[in-house]
């Protein structure tokens, strides 16, 4: 497979070394509005890839990009260059859309003209409105990484504090991957446990006060990061890989990651169906009648985002 990926800042970058490291495409291409830093990431990065499965690495251009399956855009103003990194802030990455929305139409309209079928990534933020903008710019064939990272980091954030593998916490983020992002705790269990049941084997251990403790932990998280190396880069990088693998391996996995769903109107996360021709399938999980509520909030929120959009 090959894969593009267009922008080689620190995003951009990092996505090319987890996915060069994952094995999970024989051709990568680096495409940057600065030919030179594609081309300087390239070259950093070919040495280390000799360690990796074979894989072509290339700096290029747009008229590179017609066999490409899968283009990952992660080009645009970041949450610190765009003033999105105070946590009282409610807009949180929304901030940045309107600028990004004015990148991306330069983007698209070169990627469409070359590449119309490819299947489209945005990791970029806000990922999920930006994800919309492509749409209405003709190229169908969009995802973005939703609220993959978050479940992460709250699948993270529980085992640490219960003292278990994050891997035997099952807990998963919807909607928006930002401010109105939900916490889906009715079904967050660990060994088929539920959290709050194993919590309540705690004595002194309340259960509101856990989360809101863990819902700080896992919304700021991007903050926190951005305030120690000046970007939230190398977690989204490790997860675009994971997704491009999927895509590669045609899995079927199932994983909260950004599509369209036309019972919403916009672009959210939900449990979806993820192989070769991108979503298959999206779930609505059974959820409590206050986390209903709680998507639908999010659900709203993306639509004003959306309708700020101008092409």
């Amino acid at each position: 497979m090959k894969i593009a990926i267009i922008g080689a800042g620190a995003v951009g970058s990092a996505c090319l070394t987890a996915i060069v490291m994952r094995g999970c495409a024989r051709e990568i291409l680096v495409i940057d509005r600065m030919q030179e830093r594609a081309r300087g990431l390239v070259t950093d990065v070919q040495y280390g890839a000799t360690l990796s499965p074979p894989v072509t690495l290339q700096a290029g251009d747009y008229s590179d990009l017609g066999d490409a399956s899968l283009v990952v855009i992660t080009a645009g103003v970041n949450e610190k260059a765009g003033g999105a990194t105070d946590r009282n802030d409610p807009s949180g990455r929304l901030r940045l859309l309107d600028a990004n929305v004015e990148i991306f139409k330069d983007i698209v309209s070169r990627l469409h003209a070359v590449a119309p079928r490819a299947l489209v990534l945005v990791v970029a933020d806000p990922p999920d409105p930006l994800a919309d903008a492509v749409r209405m710019m003709g190229h169908e064939q969009v995802l973005s990484t939703g609220t993959y990272l978050d479940s992460l980091r709250f699948q993270f954030h529980l085992a640490r504090r219960l003292g278990v593998s994050a891997s035997a916490v099952d807990a998963e983020v919807l909607g928006e991957h930002g401010t109105s992002e939900l916490f889906v705790w009715s079904s967050a269990r660990v060994g088929g446990i539920p959290v709050e049941e194993l919590l309540s084997q705690r004595p002194g251990q309340d259960f509101q006060t856990f989360r809101r403790e863990v819902e700080k932990e896992v919304r700021f998280a991007n903050i926190t990061i951005i305030e120690g190396i000046g970007a939230s880069q190398h977690g989204i990088g490790m997860v675009t890989a994971r997704i491009a693998e999927i895509i590669q391996r045609d899995e079927h996995a199932v994983i909260p990651i950004g599509a369209y769903h036309s019972k919403y109107g916009v672009t959210l996360s939900l449990p979806t169906i993820l192989g070769r021709e991108g979503a298959l399938k999206s779930f609505v999980p059974r959820l409590a009648e206050v986390e209903q509520q709680g998507l639908l909030r999010s659900v709203e929120a993306l639509k004003a985002a959306a309708a700020r959009i101008q092409i």
